[in-house]
Parts: structure tokens; sequence; C-alpha cells
């Protein structure tokens, strides 16, 4: 394989590994007080500064007109690539649990291959290999998923150095409110199908408006937009949660802005351009995995049998997926002619006396 071929694979591990760290320190800085609605603006807004004066020098001399049409589309690429996705993702979180809301956005590759079908963006041609391997890649990374959510196993003893000091607290959290946890499985669920909407929305975003670093400023700045109405709506006067005082606080804010949503939703979009919205979107169950290796190799926090198993099944999944999607893009090249038919057609060619 060329390396221009695996130009958008590289890419895309290097933004999981970005989103990894960026939710570890999402954690960590929640954990210390930051709020989650204050985070998701300025968020937004650090992406949009980081982002405008990249688009104004790149786009100046071929930006495209925009038209209310194209508005339509980034105003909801806004919606649900940034600001509805965060909200229903974090209030999922309040109400379940961190590892299971990360769970569930592992269910992004099959919604969005469902999504492209009817789009026909995405086919699926059951009598070939690359259709069947596509169908199996998205029920492997459903199963995996399933496994990661809802089976623990035990825990795996692999060294005494990395084993994790007893807290004290039981090793899965009781949740006494039935309700609660179901209107958090709701809201990680409906977050999930915006975020795996996205991808076929941006695909479409990206033929209708190929300026690609105007589009994601703008994005960026209709998510602020749609974020900060929201969350001075739900304030109810707390601005004191605005002002950051935290070094972590600070820290997190602009990393999220700058590398999570400016250089990662950029990336994204190219990949999206390059080989599709499913390609891209199957990379999104790496991020629970290099998250899991985060934490296993700098927190020291157990590993259990349920995370493996979970994990090759989402490995393999993905596998599947993209093997799929490189077997389909050779598919579609043209065959290089022969030597014998291109004199042939040389001769054909010629004008006969």
């Amino acid at each position: 394989m060329a390396a221009s071929e695996w130009t958008p694979a590289l890419i895309m591990v290097a933004v999981d590994v970005v989103f990894a760290v960026m939710n570890t320190l999402i954690k960590e800085a929640t954990e210390r007080g930051l709020d989650r609605a204050v985070l998701i603006t300025l968020r937004q807004l650090v992406a949009a500064l980081f982002m405008a004066p990249v688009a104004f020098f790149h786009d100046r001399k071929s930006r495209p007109k925009l038209t209310l049409e194209i508005c339509v589309y980034l105003f909801f690429s806004a919606l649900l690539g940034a600001s509805l996705t965060q909200y229903l993702f974090y209030f999922g979180m309040e109400n379940t649990s961190a590892a299971f809301a990360c769970a569930f956005l592992n269910l992004a590759p099959a919604f969005t291959f469902l999504i492209s079908l009817p789009l026909r963006l995405e086919s699926l041609d059951w009598k070939t290999k690359p259709g069947l391997a596509k169908a199996l890649g998205a029920v492997l990374c459903f199963i995996g998923v399933t496994v990661l959510t809802f089976y623990q196993g035990p825990a795996l003893q692999l060294s005494h150095a990395f084993r994790r000091p007893p807290s004290g607290r039981p090793e899965r959290e009781s949740h006494s409110s039935s309700g609660k946890w179901l209107r958090g499985s709701a809201a990680l669920l409906g977050g999930s199908f915006c975020w795996s909407s996205w991808f076929p929305l941006q695909a479409k975003v990206g033929k209708k408006y190929p300026a690609i670093y105007t589009s994601t400023a703008l994005i960026f700045f209709l998510g602020f937009l749609q974020a900060a109405a929201v969350s001075l709506a739900t304030s109810r006067g707390r601005f004191s949660a605005w002002l950051l005082d935290d070094k972590l606080e600070i820290g997190t804010v602009f990393f999220a802005g700058a590398l999570g949503s400016g250089v990662g939703f950029l990336a994204m979009s190219w990949c999206v351009e390059q080989r599709g919205p499913v390609f891209t979107a199957a990379f999104t169950p790496l991020v629970q995995i290099i998250v899991a290796a985060i934490d296993f190799l700098f927190l020291h926090q157990q590993i259990f049998l349920g995370s493996v198993l979970g994990s090759i099944l989402v490995i393999l999944g993905l596998y599947s997926l993209l093997w799929a999607k490189r077997k389909e893009a050779h598919l579609s090249q043209p065959k290089p002619k022969r030597p014998a038919e291109a004199h042939e057609e040389s001769q054909q060619a010629q004008p006969q006396v």
C-alpha cells in the first residue's frame, strides 16, 4: 500500500490519541469543579478563534460564496457535531457513569453505516467480499461495545507493580434510581446518534462548500453561539462558574478547543472527504481503548476481562470495515491496460489508407 493510502488512517489514529488525552483532562478538570456547560461553550470559542486566522489566509482566494442553504447545513453540522452531542454526552455521563458514556459513543461506526445506506453515501452488496466485510465489521463493533458496556468480568492481575491500591470503593457504582439511569442511557443513545449523523452530514457540507478551513471555523462559531445560549439560559446568574482560576481547567479548555476541536474536527472533515463517513467513524472505538491504556499505565487502574474481550471485538470490527473500504477503493480504480491491448487500440486508432 502506498504511503498516501495510509495517511487517513494514521491521521485518525493521531486524532484518537488527542481525544483520549482530552477526555482524561476533562475528567480530571470536571472533578475539580469545572462546569461542563462552561467547558463546552469556551471550547467552541477557543476552536473558532484558533481556526479563524487559518481560514482567512488559506481560503481568501478560493472561498465560495455563502448562501442560505449552506448556512443551514453549517448550522446543523455545528448542532450535531459539537453543541448538542456534547450536551447529551455530558448529561448522560452525569446520570450514569463515565465508562458507560464512552462505551455508548463507540456505536458511531455502526450507526453511521446504517445512516449512510439510505443516503447512498455507502453501498452494501451482499454478493461481494467487501460488502460482507462491512456488515461483519458493523456487527463486531456492536457486539464489542455491548461487551464493554454490560460485562465487566474478573480483574486481570497482570503485574503486582501495576496493581491499583485499594480505595475502599466498589469497582462498579450502584445506581439507586433506575429512572435516572434510563434518562442517562436515553441521552447517551441520542448523543451517539447525533454524533453518527454528523459524519454523513459533513460529507454533504464538504461537497456543497469545499472551503474546509472556512466551513470548520464557521461551524465552531455557530457551535459557540448555540452553546452560549443554552449555558446562559441554564446558569441562572452563576457567573462565577465562568471565571477559571485553576491551571488544569485553563489548560483543559485550550487543549480541548485548539487540538480536540480545532485540529481534530479539521482532520476528521478531511478524512470524510477522502475516505467517506464510515471510514472516519470506524476509528471512534479506539478512543476508549486508548483511554483504558492511559488509565492502566499512568493512573494505575485495573483492567477487567470484559474490557479486553470487548476491545478485541472492536479492533476486529474496525479492521473488517477498513479492509472493506480499502478493497472498494481498489476495485473502483480503473485497471491498467495490458501492453498488447494498448498496442491493438493504437493500431485501430491509426487512419486506414
